[in-house]
């Protein structure tokens, strides 16, 4: 009797494979921004009929923007006009909706506006369908922008928003042409300077630094010698007040309910507060922004790890920390949020998850707060005082998590 035996099995070792994602999944992020953009565009094409709360958000661009088109058309700044406190790299954007025939300027605006858009979310979704990176970030745009309702199609803060994204998501292969975008934004508005804070000691900042200097030199350099006036807007920059819905402005909406005297009026293109002690408050800002460059400045020297996404990070935090403690703080400015935490949930390595949150919820009481509830926060009512809290509230909450979190993730 013999005994047989089965040869031995082996298995096959199992490997994970990628799996497409189907029709509906892809055609999922496109739909929706169809949808959310084309409600947004209801919105503001009937805003004069049928507005939400105050109205007026195509007002800026049918009146402001096209009379400063007007003036860079002419070849000047508006250096005259105290509302325009933007650096030169403002004008060309400004002219380029004249450079489309057949519409109106604030036609021609509106669908530069939606262009862009739809570039940062075609580039979001691309960067997100890479290995070890996620779809996050693309969601969040596509989904987080209308909460500001129509206000972001007539402002030129998706443009500026666009050149601080496209500059973060270069920064690691091409820090020159991230460099080069950075100042870019900077030139049109200063805050996408800080999209360089992050980059990596060594190569990679030298060369996104120097190509940023170089390049916002040459950019100066030809618009000093096309337009007349190009550095005025440091000046009217430099008058602004506590406008209402900054955090300052919160304190004092409080105290005029308690009794304090002073009041609101428009100057510089806003709503700010006048009276006894707005002075002390504007000073205390300044002071509060000098504190977190400190802090981001110790933040960059101490810094010793750095991950994928430490430069999404640093940005997001930096921003964050600057809008907060501005004397200003208009709703446009969460366009600049919502951007830059959408990039930083493309990374899964990211330490900004929870902070876009709460960037994502302070985007929605901005909207309840202009153009909603603007008249009770303009009266500085229980409801508009409690409304301008939690608005702030979020962004401080945000701010303070956002470098927690940039510090401990960058320890060894």
């Amino acid at each position: 009797m013999t005994l047989e035996t089965q040869p031995p099995t082996t298995s096959a070792p199992v490997h994970a494979t990628w799996v497409r994602p189907g029709p509906l999944a892809r055609a999922a992020l496109p739909l929706t921004w169809l949808a959310t953009r084309a409600a947004m565009l209801v919105l503001l094409v009937t805003d004069e009929r049928a507005p939400l709360g105050v109205g007026g958000i195509a007002h800026e661009v049918h009146t402001l923007y096209a009379r400063w088109y007007a003036t860079l058309a002419d070849g000047a700044f508006p250096a005259g006009d105290a509302m325009w406190q933007y650096p030169p790299g403002a004008g060309p954007v400004l002219l380029a909706p004249g450079l489309i025939p057949g519409l109106t300027y604030f036609q021609a605006f509106v669908a530069l506006t939606l262009a862009t858009d739809a570039l940062v979310t075609l580039t979001l979704a691309r960067t997100g369908a890479r290995p070890r990176r996620s779809a996050g970030g693309a969601w969040l745009w596509v989904a987080g922008l209308p909460l500001l309702l129509h206000i972001p199609l007539a402002r030129y803060d998706i443009e500026v928003t666009a050149l601080a994204v496209f500059a973060l998501l270069l920064m690691g292969r091409f820090p020159r042409a991230g460099g080069v975008l950075a100042a870019c934004g900077a030139l049109v508005k200063v805050w996408p300077a800080l999209t360089l804070l992050g980059t990596p000691r060594g190569r990679t900042s030298r060369e996104a630094w120097t190509a940023a200097l170089t390049s916002a030199a040459a950019i100066l350099l030809v618009l000093g010698v096309a337009f007349r006036s190009p550095f005025s807007f440091l000046r009217h920059q430099g008058e602004r007040g506590v406008q209402i819905e900054s955090l300052g402005g919160t304190v004092l909406s409080f105290a005029r309910r308690a009794g304090w005297s002073g009041h609101i009026r428009y100057q510089f293109g806003a709503m700010e507060y006048v009276g006894p002690h707005v002075g002390a408050v504007a000073a205390a800002s300044l002071v509060l922004t000098a504190v977190a460059a400190a802090l981001l400045m110790l933040w960059r020297l101490r810094a010793v790890s750095w991950s994928p996404a430490t430069p999404f990070d640093a940005a997001l935090c930096a921003v964050l920390l600057f809008t907060v403690t501005s004397r200003v703080i208009s709703p446009q400015y969460l366009i600049w949020l919502l951007g830059l935490a959408a990039v930083c949930l493309t990374s899964r390595h990211t330490t900004q998850r929870l902070v876009a949150v709460l960037v994502v919820a302070a985007a929605g009481l901005s909207a309840l707060a202009y153009p909603v509830l603007y008249r009770d926060v303009e009266a500085a009512t229980w409801t508009g005082s409690l409304l301008m809290l939690a608005r702030n509230g979020l962004l401080l909450g945000g701010a303070v998590l956002s470098f927690r979190s940039l510090w401990k993730g960058s320890e060894a």
